[in-house]
C-alpha cells in the first residue's frame, strides 16, 4: 500500500473538487472514531476551511472525549480548522415528547439521532458554503449498508469510501492519529449504551473485509465454519441494506401517456 501517494491523492481530489464546486471548504462531524478521525485529517490537509463539528445527544463520554480530543489535535497543526460543539439532546427530547411512541423503537429512535446530525451539518455547509464530507469507508458503504440513510449516508462527498477499514486504520497511523482513536474498538455513536459495530452486526470489520474480496475476486475455496457464519452475514446485510446503496427508484412515465 503506498500510503503516501494515496494521501496525497485524495487530498488532491478534494481540493479540486471543493474549487471546482466554488466551496469554501468542508465541514465533518466527528464521532471520536477512525473514519471522522481520518477524513477530517485529509481534509485539514486541503489548506482550505475545515468546521468540525462535534454532536453530542446523550453521548456515551469516552466517544465523546475521543472526539474533542481529536479536535483538538487537529486545530493545533492545521490552522484552517475550528471547531463547535452544537448539543443535540434536547432537540432528541423534544422529538420523543413528539412522536407517537409506537414509533420510538430502539433503532428507529437511533436512525433519528444519524438525521439530526446530518440536518445540523447542513446548516453549517450551507451558511459557510461548505462541503459535508462523508466519513464512511468502502465495507460500510458498499458492502453491508451499514449507516443511516438521508443520516450519515446524506453528504456531499466520500473521500474514503474506496478505502477498506484495514486502509483506513494504515492511514491513520501514518497521519499520527491519536492512539486512542487507533486503539478503540468501532461505534457508531448512536447507542448511549456505547455498544460496538461488532456488537450490532455480529461480525468484525476484518471479517466483513475478507467476506467482501471473496465475493469480489471470484474464489472459491472452501470455506470454515466462522467463515461461513460471516460470509451469511455479510450476504443478508448487503442484500437487506441495498436500497442506501442504489439509486432511488424513479416510476418512468411512458411518452405515450403525456402526449
Amino acid at each position: 500500500m503506498k500510503h503516501q501517494e494515496i494521501i496525497n491523492h485524495i487530498v488532491s481530489w478534494l481540493t479540486t473538487y471543493s474549487t471546482t464546486s466554488k466551496t469554501e471548504g468542508f465541514v465533518i462531524g466527528i464521532s471520536g472514531g477512525i473514519d471522522s478521525a481520518l477524513t477530517s485529517t485529509l481534509c485539514a490537509m486541503t489548506k482550505k476551511k475545515v468546521i468540525c463539528l462535534n454532536m453530542p445527544i446523550r453521548q456515551y463520554k469516552t466517544e465523546y472525549d475521543r472526539g474533542n480530543a481529536h479536535i483538538e489535535w487537529l486545530k493545533k497543526r492545521y490552522k484552517n480548522v475550528s471547531s463547535a460543539e452544537v448539543n443535540l439532546s434536547s432537540v432528541l427530547e423534544e422529538i420523543e415528547k413528539t412522536f407517537d411512541t409506537s414509533v420510538q423503537d430502539f433503532l428507529t429512535m437511533a436512525n433519528t439521532r444519524a438525521r439530526l446530525r446530518m440536518t445540523t451539518l447542513y446548516a453549517y455547509a450551507g451558511h459557510h458554503k461548505l462541503l459535508v464530507a462523508g466519513t464512511g469507508n468502502k465495507v460500510e458503504d458498499f458492502g453491508i449498508g451499514f449507516y443511516t440513510k438521508y443520516g450519515d449516508g446524506g453528504v456531499d462527498i466520500s473521500p474514503i469510501a474506496d478505502l477498506m477499514k484495514s486502509e483506513v486504520y494504515s492511514l491513520s497511523d501514518k497521519l499520527g492519529v491519536n492512539s486512542d482513536i487507533l486503539n478503540a474498538r468501532p461505534t457508531d455513536g448512536l447507542f448511549a449504551d456505547g455498544r460496538t459495530d461488532e456488537d450490532q452486526i455480529g461480525a468484525a470489520y476484518d471479517e466483513l473485509e475478507w467476506a467482501m474480496l471473496y465475493i469480489e475476486n471470484k474464489e472459491t475455496y472452501q470455506l470454515n465454519e466462522r467463515q461461513l457464519v460471516a460470509m451469511q452475514i455479510y450476504q443478508s446485510r448487503h442484500k437487506a441494506n441495498k436500497h442506501k446503496m442504489d439509486p432511488i427508484p424513479v416510476c418512468e412515465i411512458p411518452k405515450e401517456f403525456l402526449i
